[in-house]
């Protein structure tokens, strides 16, 4: 464990979820960093750190942190961690009169998202492009606030002109929306509160199996957010890149250890055991795996949704996104 008193103090934003739950009460702390752990949710840690970088290293979106390439300062780097994975079959909201009961019904539809350039979003499109045929430009987007009005893009976009994104109103917000057939489709990350199984439904009601069987042929568990550190701070201490990697890494690995204890549960939900067996006998034993060579292809796979999508001004390799320190390992 670091000596506190002589240590790096750095600032972190980040949900308190159960994989850097110890970074949070400390009994993981990277060697020679004193983390100063906010504990705030997703949105808030986004647009402060977008808006103001008012952190040393945080939590961020995937899509967001891509778009930072293409700003004139590229504020951040990234290290190849990711609090934030989610198979997003299950976050696609239809309004039940619109007459979409198979994803090809969403072509000239009106769909919204709370933010084009968000990863959730990003993911949907993409996967229903590659995987059922409706391309980008088939479908009319509107943006704004899910359950509160005027939520803006936290970056700037510029996106080709046969991609249709339109603003809602300053009163309204897309939630109201899908229920009252202003729209009929929802792309987001959060359910929305309109939703009730009925008037408001899934577009995939099965959406477990759906993604069960996603994964056996793609292989890929989305990859919703990663951990940024500011560049300046980074190209002061490169050696911080390391130092937190391993440290998330041990952090989640705890997790790992405590998921698959059978003597008490830890975790409540009644049937955790079985789900974890499941998890591992699809996925894998390293099922919500950290590291930049075990996830390249998802990673390519999100960079190439990001390019057609309009949103990326070239196409990023996942090499350009990473930090060289974090690469590769030593060995003995």
């Amino acid at each position: 464990m670091s000596n506190l008193t002589s240590s790096l103090r750095l600032s972190f934003g980040c949900w308190n979820y159960d994989r850097t739950r110890a970074l949070m009460d400390r009994t993981v702390v990277p060697d020679g960093i004193d983390l100063v752990y906010l504990n705030m949710p997703v949105e808030e840690t986004f647009f402060r750190m977008l808006r103001h970088k008012e952190f040393d290293i945080a939590e961020m979106s995937l899509s967001s942190y891509v778009l930072s390439h293409f700003t004139e300062e590229q504020p951040f780097v990234a290290i190849p961690v990711f609090p934030s994975r989610y198979f997003r079959h299950s976050s696609i909201y239809v309004n039940s009169t619109a007459g979409i009961r198979n994803p090809a019904d969403l072509i000239g539809k009106r769909v919204g998202s709370p933010e084009y350039q968000m990863t959730a979003p990003v993911w949907i499109r993409g996967i229903l492009s590659d995987e059922y045929g409706v391309k980008v430009d088939d479908v009319t987007h509107y943006t704004g606030g899910e359950e509160q009005p005027n939520r803006p893009e936290k970056l700037p976009l510029n996106l080709p002109s046969y991609i249709d994104v339109k603003r809602i109103g300053p009163q309204q917000t897309l939630s109201a929306m899908i229920r009252e057939g202003e729209i009929d489709a929802l792309f987001t990350a959060r359910k929305p509160s309109s939703y009730d199984g009925c008037h408001v439904k899934r577009l995939f009601e099965d959406f477990v199996q759906v993604e069960r069987d996603y994964f056996r042929k793609t292989e890929i568990f989305p990859i919703m957010h990663t951990i940024v550190i500011r560049r300046e701070i980074y190209e002061r201490h490169r050696w911080i890149a390391q130092s937190l990697y391993k440290a998330f890494a041990e952090a989640q690995a705890r997790i790992y250890r405590d998921l698959e204890e059978t003597a008490a549960l830890k975790v409540m939900l009644p049937w955790l055991n079985a789900h974890v067996e499941e998890a591992r006998r699809i996925m894998g034993d390293d099922y919500w795996s950290y590291g930049f060579k075990q996830n390249r292809q998802t990673l390519d796979t999100f960079l190439r949704y990001s390019h057609e999508q309009g949103l990326s001004k070239r196409r990023l390799q996942p090499e350009d996104i990473f930090v060289p320190e974090t690469m590769e390992n030593f060995v003995i």
